[in-house]
């Protein structure tokens, strides 16, 4: 591929439709002092690749290890060493994404997170400023080279058995699946009214749909389903906020952080949920110290089965979404969730009024919510969790994630997301794949140790309380033994 061709592809990092997020992030700033508009990203990385370039300088580790901080980042992707400090606001992931790995090596995380990297090389090139001295090992030296190595090659393995190509008849029968069952619940309020049993009914299959709703937006927001990007990305709006009334960009920007980061406090944004819940060994340790107490998290494990899983999706995930669209201004995005609710009250507003399909829909989301609670929340909230350990791309997620018994009840229930270390190590891979490379992935862990965690169910379900009440005992341990400590000192 050469950069004067137009890509054909769908990278999650700069694909079509990110590059139009790019040139839509510059389009907002001011003009220029001789009144022309500033160079979209693509003309721009262009214009650089084209500059001669000087011989590329050597760097060792310590050095690229220094480059750390939000105003200064530099990451080492495949030996070559790159400063993206000012790509860092343009990067249609997120900056922290980029800021979670500066200094760092990036290899496999840059790899595991795009479907097409020969994309993402066209704003690689401007970025480039050196690599690594012919000395220094492809990794940090506290990394195990030989798992590396030994990842790099099962990823290798499973592109050749083409384990990355997507079904596409596989994600139509989901989608199919939601708009059937919304479909039919309208049906059986048009032809039996709205009685008290009838709208149980429908709220039985339109919390379905929701729930199923969340895991094909998940799938679209990682996969390369698509050769057109644009429509990769249409579909997972229309999926997130035309069907579930949330903002994808939004979820993008943390689920890629989850990502990247897995368990690593505070970079994961899915562990960060203090002052709710302290979870963890850290946090816990953290707030007692500080005597910090917003609720009796002795009893968090309570709360969170009588009042914290029912409303993470009806309060916490929509405020949190309406915030973060309505700081960035971000119309568009307001206009697809604002079709959500429109929807609503078209579709159910004659039957209940506008009052009643408020009340409709919130219910929908609270009985929801405690589906989607425990599915996300079993993989990981027993796992370890850890403040940065740069640790190898395989060891972080293993570690930090575990899987739930294949059965046909557990992967439709749970989208497929019972699979939750295939999935982390290889988030563009398309679900129906997770269980034929989960043998291979349980290989590699034994080989070098690890240990590959798969649960029944049940037990999933309940390690989140019991990993609720140990860290509640460490909190309890910091707030009522430890002696009263200064913020500053803490």
């Amino acid at each position: 591929m050469t950069f004067e061709e137009k890509p054909e592809g769908n990278g999650s990092l700069v694909d079509e439709n990110q590059l139009y997020l790019g040139e839509k992030h510059q389009a907002k700033e001011k003009p220029i002092a001789n009144g022309k508009a500033k160079l979209s990203a693509r003309q721009e990385a262009n214009a650089k690749c084209d500059l001669p370039r000087k011989s590329l300088h050597t760097y060792i580790w310590q050095e690229v290890q220094r480059h750390n901080q939000e105003t200064d980042q530099w990451l080492v992707i495949n030996r070559k060493v790159y400063d993206v400090t000012g790509w860092a606001d343009r990067h249609p992931g997120g900056r922290q994404v980029l800021n979670h790995y500066a200094g760092e090596d990036a290899t496999d995380v840059f790899r595991a997170m795009h479907p097409d990297p020969d994309i993402v090389r066209l704003y690689l090139k401007p970025l480039l400023i050196g690599e690594l001295a012919p000395e220094e090992p492809n990794q940090e030296r506290n990394k195990n080279s030989q798992l590396v190595e030994d990842f790099q090659e099962l990823r290798r393995t499973l592109e050749t058995m083409n384990m990355f190509n997507a079904n596409l008849g596989f994600f139509f029968l989901h989608l199919a699946q939601v708009l059937i069952l919304e479909a039919l619940a309208w049906v059986i309020v048009w032809h039996f009214g709205s009685g008290w049993l009838i709208t149980i009914f429908i709220s039985f299959l339109l919390v379905v749909a929701q729930a199923q709703g969340s895991f094909l937006q998940h799938d679209m927001g990682h996969l390369s389903i698509f050769k057109k990007s644009k429509w990769n990305h249409l579909m997972q709006t229309f999926v997130m906020a035309h069907l579930k009334g949330l903002s994808a960009k939004w979820w993008n920007n943390r689920h890629f952080q989850h990502h990247v980061k897995t368990n690593i406090y505070p970079k994961d944004p899915d562990i960060d949920v203090g002052p709710l819940f302290v979870i963890g060994e850290l946090q816990p340790v953290k707030y007692g110290k500080k005597k910090i107490k917003y609720i009796d998290y002795e009893k968090q494990h309570l709360y969170f089965c009588t009042v914290g899983a029912a409303l993470l999706m009806p309060v916490y995930f929509n405020l949190d979404s309406i915030l973060v669209m309505y700081r960035s201004r971000d119309w568009e995005d307001i206009a697809w969730v604002s079709s959500f609710y429109i929807r609503y009250f078209i579709t159910f507003g004659p039957f209940y009024g506008i009052f009643g399909t408020m009340v409709l829909i919130y219910l929908v989301k609270l009985l929801e919510s405690p589906w989607i609670a425990y599915v996300t929340q079993m993989s990981h909230t027993a796992m370890k969790m850890s403040k940065e350990e740069n640790r190898d791309w395989f060891s972080t997620q293993v570690l930090a994630t575990c899987n739930v018994e294949q059965s046909l009840f557990n992967d439709w229930f749970t989208g497929h997301l019972n699979f939750q270390i295939e999935h982390h190590l290889f988030p563009t891979m398309p679900r129906h794949n997770y269980h034929k490379v989960a043998p291979l992935v349980k290989s590699l862990c034994a080989k070098h140790g690890l240990q590959y965690v798969n649960k029944p169910i049940l037990k999933a379900f309940g390690d989140i309380l019991r990993a609720l009440k140990k860290s509640a005992a460490l909190w309890m341990d910091a707030y009522y033994r430890h002696p009263e400590t200064c913020c500053k000192c803490a």
